[in-house]
């Protein structure tokens, strides 16, 4: 079982920048992917970057040249660093980690507005 907990989301204006973390706990050994998602109101949960243990990374068109995902391994923590936010980035932002099977986060909101 892995834990995930989220942090970092809030209110930001057009432009701004906010960074997300994710904790996980647990048999985190068994990790080998970590990735956040979003989810806006009425639409469907989507990618937004992933990255392994080996440090390959993987951006939604929508955030390439913006988000950077990275990674501590020996704190077992991913973050989501967002620069130049829209509004269409608003959504709850969750942490997933892949690890014989997928383990969500409970999800942190980024409102994105003036």
């Amino acid at each position: 079982q892995v834990q995930l907990v989220e942090s970092g989301g809030g209110l930001v204006q057009p432009g701004g920048s906010l960074r997300l973390s994710c904790a996980a706990s647990g048999s985190t050994i068994s990790i080998h992917a970590m990735g956040w998602y979003r989810q806006a109101p009425g639409k469907q949960r989507e990618l937004v970057a992933t990255i392994t243990t080996g440090g390959s990374t993987n951006y939604a068109d929508s955030v390439k040249g913006r988000f950077t995902i990275s990674r501590d391994n020996a704190k077992n923590t991913v973050y989501l660093q967002m620069n130049s936010l829209k509004p269409e980035d608003t959504a709850v932002y969750y942490c997933k980690a892949d690890a014989y099977g997928d383990y969500w986060g409970q999800g942190t909101q980024v409102t994105v507005s003036s």
